[in-house]
């Protein structure tokens, strides 16, 4: 750990990596051999996405995936059956190749196995007192209005559907105070007009056409990095390490209302990263200082995101139909009421944080592969994740996840 005093890590080295695809072996190999060379050690890795939490064969069959890159599960399976232990702590979002029916038996978040801690479908957590909020999927405006209204089995569109960022999701997000970190699959809109996109070109064809019609990223993440205003920010997708720097400028309106935080982050430090594979420029180390020193790395929940929860639920639609959502004011109104609620009535240790694994630990819920009787190419039932039923029990709102 990097710079301890008195017994308290005051400041953390953190890993980011681009898309997973199941190559936990190597990641956490690579990180391991950086510790090595440059004498330090990693206190936390975030993994944005693509990360294939695959169990067994038949989660295989809820993944979006061409079939010729279906022939075995990758690395995950031995995390989650306890075969093997991640060696650094490490917290994940979703992209748009993932066992889909995992994810979403943890859409408020939860352990995926030991160490590594799901942020949701969209989510933020405290470490050490440091916010680090993020957005899992990719955007398509066809689906960006409508419900969570996908259920097992799910249809050949609906494997590509629940992954697509939804309004709701990200007008959850929208309501935070500004985080230190925020991690995205997808690449907020035109953030390439904000780095050398000329060399970003000439590096990836394939992403000219979206380029020049400025159109490359998800409009709905641009919003949320102009109006929450991280000081870091780690995409993947693009299969490119890319970098950019968003300058801030007053783009908050006087009808918005006060968020429940300001930032002062005069800019937003972009870095897109690529996919696990040799030679590629996948991860990145970076150290950062916590608010709350502690002598071990600690997730907590954040009480912000618990009250916006607690506010919205009620329009947490498992319908194509999303109700309309509150308009701004109404909605910061509600979250401020409910983090009184929250205040009052949810634990706190000795340090004033909320322990994520006060309310969640991991537990298996699906077949490990090999106890699955090698069943492939279908679907398995839906399971009900006791983190899920925690979660919902602590905010005392209803479980709309496991309906």
């Amino acid at each position: 750990m990097t710079a301890i005093a008195s017994g308290l890590l005051r400041r953390m080295k953190i890993a980011a990596e681009g898309c997973c695809h199941g190559k936990l072996d190597a990641i956490y190999a690579e990180i391991a051999k950086l510790e090595a060379q440059n004498s330090y050690k990693v206190d936390l890795l975030l993994i944005c996405g693509d990360f294939q939490a695959v169990r067994n064969w038949r989660d295989l069959a809820c993944m979006a995936r061409p079939q010729k890159y279906k022939d075995h599960p990758d690395d995950f399976h031995q995390y989650y059956s306890g075969e093997k232990v991640a060696p650094v702590p490490t917290i994940a979002i979703g992209g748009n190749h993932e066992a889909s029916n995992y994810m979403w038996e943890l859409y408020h978040g939860g352990w995926l196995a030991q160490n590594i801690y799901f942020l949701g479908h969209a989510g933020s957590v405290l470490v050490n007192g440091l916010k680090i909020s993020g957005a899992s999927g990719i955007h398509k405006d066809y689906d960006f209005v409508k419900g969570h209204h996908e259920k097992m089995p799910y249809s050949p569109s609906d494997m590509r559907s629940i992954y697509h960022t939804r309004e709701y999701d990200t007008r959850r997000l929208s309501l935070l105070s500004s985080p230190h970190i925020f991690m995205s699959h997808d690449w907020p809109q035109n953030i390439d007009k904000h780095g050398d996109w000329e060399d970003l070109l000439k590096r990836t064809g394939q992403l000219k056409p979206s380029v020049r019609a400025n159109k490359l990223g998800s409009p709905p993440l641009m919003s949320l990095l102009q109006s929450l205003r991280p000081k870091q920010w780690f995409s993947a997708h693009m299969h490119t390490r890319f970098e950019a720097t968003y300058p801030h400028h007053d783009e908050h309106s006087a009808s918005e209302g006060p968020a429940l935080g300001s930032s002062s982050n005069s800019s937003t430090r972009f870095l897109a990263l690529d996919q696990c594979r040799p030679d590629r420029r996948f991860l990145e180390v970076i150290d950062v200082d916590v608010p709350c020193p502690k002598d071990t790395v600690s997730i907590s929940f954040d009480p912000e995101w618990l009250a916006i929860n607690r506010a919205l639920n009620p329009w947490f639609s498992r319908t194509q139909a999303q109700p309309p959502l509150p308009i701004e004011l109404e909605a910061r109104n509600m979250v401020a009421r409910e983090l009184e609620w929250v205040n009052a009535n949810i634990e706190k240790d000795e340090n004033g944080d909320i322990p994520v694994e006060g309310w969640q630990r991991f537990v298996m819920t699906a077949p490990t592969l090999g106890s699955d009787g090698d069943v492939k190419e279908e679907q398995p039932p839906a399971y009900t994740n006791p983190q899920t039923v925690s979660f919902c029990k602590m905010l005392d709102i209803e479980d709309k996840v496991n309906l």
